[in-house]
């Protein structure tokens, strides 16, 4: 019977997630929209980022809110989340928190906030000023001399992501979850909103084995700006594998990921079948008697990451690094994120 049960569970995996690349060809033909949704793609946490973001699979604590909804029903306590990164030396500040519940003994609720923003940006439209420093309308930047920094204003451009997660242990081998996505962005005095929705997977094939899928976008998610501009986030197809390895007093983890996407991105991504992109990633990590951790890891764009951690009593603090360009062009990025989680039995899940 157990093994009937896991037969069915692998059939319905497949068939979901094959049903979902065909759904996404459907939204592809609808549409030629493109990375509206890129800063959703970016990954949050220090243990994700120094695996290169193979993480479908492997994540199974607050981050999984993120990465793959399903893997929140692995979690016996709450936990709260932060995270900062900056990119392309300080331009870019990216930000995370989260806060996820087991709400009985096979559900799970989570909120993760996710902000993406370059702030204070000059805006230098109604400064400019002639050769005879008189003010300079904007539509005549050839008679442009100079500028009157008293008139230089400044704005922002943020990019926000809200999701509301809802996990299952469906059994002891499977469990799947859902996102509800909403989205804000703002460019000055410009914005947009969007819902979306995000569907996941996990399954364990055996006991150190597991796959795990989650569907990002999958109705297609329509982001409309106040100006009348409207764009589409397509869907996209994450595919994941993890494998334990208990050996050094410690655990081995090499894991395997997939990202299909449909948006026709060709040369831009690491191999393509007509419209349909794929990019892999790749990481192993070595954790030393579930205290200490290093990792090593290859991104979608061609980065080499690594990472180390550490687990305090109710602490885990996790730091990754990458470098993007040669020589240092667009500068490094240092990630830092702290788990907290309250780790009481007034608060573990319920096992009745």
């Amino acid at each position: 019977m157990k093994l009937i049960r896991n037969i069915l569970n692998i059939k319905s995996f497949l068939f979901i997630f094959l049903s979902i690349a065909v759904c996404s060809q459907y939204s592809f033909a609808a549409s030629k929209a493109k990375y509206a949704g890129e800063f959703l793609s970016i990954g949050i946490g220090g243990r994700a980022l120094g695996l290169g973001g193979a993480y479908t699979a492997v994540a199974t604590d607050i981050t999984a809110g993120y990465w793959n909804p399903a893997g929140l029903a692995s979690m016996d306590y709450p936990q709260v989340s932060l995270m900062h990164d900056e990119r392309f030396a300080g331009l870019v500040n990216y930000d995370y928190g989260a806060v996820a519940i087991p709400y009985d003994k096979n559900t799970t609720f989570a909120l993760s906030v996710i902000r993406l923003g370059v702030d204070n940006i000059p805006d230098t439209r109604n400064a400019g000023i002639d050769a005879n420093g008189n003010p300079l309308p904007p539509d005549r930047w050839q008679d442009l001399a100079g500028l009157n920094f008293d008139k230089i204003t400044y704005f922002n451009a943020a990019d926000w992501g809200f999701l509301l997660s809802y996990a299952n242990q469906s059994t002891t081998s499977f469990s799947y979850g859902v996102n509800l996505k909403f989205i804000y962005r703002s460019l000055d005095n410009t914005s947009a909103n969007g819902i979306g929705i995000d569907v996941g997977t996990r399954y364990r094939v055996m006991d150190n084995f597991y796959l795990a899928g989650s569907a990002q976008d999958i109705t297609t998610t329509l982001v409309a700006w106040s100006n009348g501009t409207n764009e589409l986030i397509l869907p996209t197809l994450k595919l994941g594998s993890v494998y334990y390895i208990e050996a050094f007093n410690g655990r081995f983890a090499p894991a395997f990921d997939v990202d299909l996407r449909f948006e026709n991105r060709r040369y831009s991504s690491m191999a393509h079948l007509g419209g349909i992109s794929f990019d892999f990633r790749e990481g192993l990590e070595f954790e030393y008697k579930n205290i200490a951790a290093i990792r090593i890891g290859y991104s979608e764009i061609g980065t080499i990451n690594i990472g180390a951690g550490i687990k305090l009593p109710k602490l885990a603090i996790d730091y990754s690094f990458a470098r993007f360009g040669a020589e240092e062009q667009l500068g490094d990025t240092h990630r830092i994120s702290l788990i907290f989680t309250i780790e009481s039995e007034r608060f573990r899940r319920q096992t009745e």
